[in-house]
């Protein structure tokens, strides 16, 4: 398994997790109350600072125990990892027109913000499953 593939299989675990713990906690403090009146930004920015540490953190500590292709990229990587930043790339597209027509109707920041996240989260995960499949099964070849 190169890097590249390993960092992939992190990234949709991480984000996964956090964005469930995020959710989980979200929904937590409304306990009935409704949404928009959660003070959701400290938690989103800890969820967003932790995935981004996590994932770091966990990529060294995966590289550090097989570190046989630690750092070698070649070009069936670099054509993966476009391919799935390519496909990533739409639906985080799809998440900040959703924020922009929520920002023209005027929803409250809760809403925007929260798809904006779940834009990014989306984006990550669909990127890197993109990858861990072309990685098992091949490029398309269209």
């Amino acid at each position: 398994m190169s890097s590249e593939e390993r960092s992939a299989w992190v990234m949709v675990v991480v984000a996964t997790a956090v964005y469930a713990i995020y959710v989980a906690v979200v929904l937590s403090q409304a306990s009935g109350a409704p949404l928009t009146t959660v003070d959701y930004v400290p938690t989103m920015l800890w969820a967003i600072g932790g995935s981004i540490l996590a994932s770091i953190v966990l990529t060294i500590l995966w590289s550090f125990f097989t570190p046989r292709d630690t750092g070698k990229k070649d070009t069936r990587d670099r054509e993966i990892g476009r391919y799935g930043e390519y496909t990533g790339r739409w639906v985080l597209i799809a998440g900040a027109a959703g924020a922009l027509i929520l920002a023209m109707i005027r929803a409250d920041y809760f809403w925007i913000a929260n798809i904006l996240y779940l834009g990014f989260v989306l984006s990550a995960i669909l990127g890197s499953i993109v990858k861990i499949v072309a990685y098992r099964r091949g490029m398309p070849t269209w």
